[in-house]
């Protein structure tokens, strides 16, 4: 079966064409950086017309890449939630499109959902129950997997997700985006010192899953910053700022460190928290873009050598967003009896 995948829920834009739910045989991403890079963080307007730019040359690459002809399509799976709307709209529009151009079927995939799955690309189904855990720019999430299908959300962010506090955290350093490979780079040049600054780890309670990062990010902005100054009290002459040591390159490398090590210890704690609470488990399932952080691979290998799970953490390639995660979740979805018609909506929140 040759499933064709798009993908677009954020500054992606990615097509993919996957065989019998595991077999890639195709998979291509334009980026685009470098349209976001001097604000920071992604400007939706900017993203979704690069989509359009973007997103006929994509199809067109990935089905010539996988040396098909259009005819050889079976079945399409499009993103359709969650990301923004703007976004997401461009991708669904090609799937309609094609969909009814090549009258074959059309499945509406849930991105969260399919970052879980982009760890079984190219593999035998694994063992279940599992835990699953999603940590990206937009989402940090545990979920308990009883199969590929079937997910209970656990816990999940309150505020900032794990991806997007990294992200902050390189800009307010003067990194650049994205952030996180610039951090993750940075903590590990020779001489970084993680224990530099002890910054905050969330805990929420003793027995939450759920995440929180937004005081991580505000403690380097205060250590690398300074705090602000308290407001004058009337009669009085104001407060001076608080003096901070210069924002050196050593300093900022040390910051990066430490700052990720707080990061990756909130959530291995979260885990761990939660392979006690589920019980019997076989698997653990990493997916997310943060998943490509050497750090959080080398501490989720740690735990399920230490829970004795099998570990399954996407390939490198397959960590951002990607379509190939897309066509093979919408297979398996396809094979359950999965069908939506041209009344599919976009989407901005996640389902599950």
């Amino acid at each position: 079966m040759i499933v064709l995948g798009i993908e677009s829920s954020c500054d992606e834009t990615a097509a993919a064409v996957v065989q019998d739910g595991r077999i890639v045989r195709s998979s291509i991403v334009a980026r685009q950086y470098e349209l976001h890079e001097a604000f920071g963080g992604v400007v939706p307007e900017i993203a979704s017309r690069a989509h359009e730019e973007h997103i006929l040359p994509v199809l067109r690459d990935a089905i010539a890449q996988a040396g098909i002809d259009k005819r050889d399509i079976d079945a399409i799976a499009v993103g359709h939630r969650p990301g923004l709307i703007g976004s997401l709209l461009v991708g669904l529009s090609a799937a309609k499109a094609l969909a009814w151009a090549l009258s074959v079927p059309m499945v509406g995939v849930d991105h969260v959902h399919a970052h879980l799955y982009a760890g079984m690309l190219g593999r035998d189904v694994p063992n279940f129950p599992a835990l699953g855990v999603v940590v990206s720019g937009g989402h940090s999430s545990l979920y308990r997997m009883d199969s590929e299908m079937k997910l209970t959300r656990l816990g999940a962010t309150i505020d900032d997700a794990i991806g997007e506090a990294f992200d902050k955290v390189a800009m307010i350093l003067g990194l650049g985006h994205p952030g996180g490979p610039k951090i993750d780079a940075l903590a590990s040049e020779p001489g970084a010192n993680d224990r530099a600054f002890e910054f905050p780890v969330s805990r929420l309670g003793k027995e939450s899953l759920d995440f929180s990062f937004s005081g991580l990010k505000t403690a380097v902005l205060y250590t690398a910053k300074g705090r602000p100054a308290p407001p004058a009290l009337k009669g009085k002459p104001p407060l001076p700022k608080q003096e901070v040591p210069e924002l050196t390159d050593d300093r900022k490398r040390d910051i990066a460190a430490s700052f990720q090590r707080a990061a990756v210890r909130a959530l291995t704690l979260k885990v761990g928290r939660a392979l006690e609470q589920i019980g019997a488990c076989h698997t653990l399932i990493v997916g997310g873009g943060v998943s490509a952080n050497t750090l959080v691979r080398s501490e989720m290998a740690r735990m399920a050598e230490e829970h004795g799970l099998e570990l399954i953490i996407p390939e490198m390639v397959h960590c951002v967003d990607n379509a190939a995660m897309i066509a093979g979740l919408g297979t398996k979805l396809f094979e359950s009896g999965q069908r939506d018609d041209f009344s599919l909506s976009a989407l901005p929140t996640a389902a599950c």
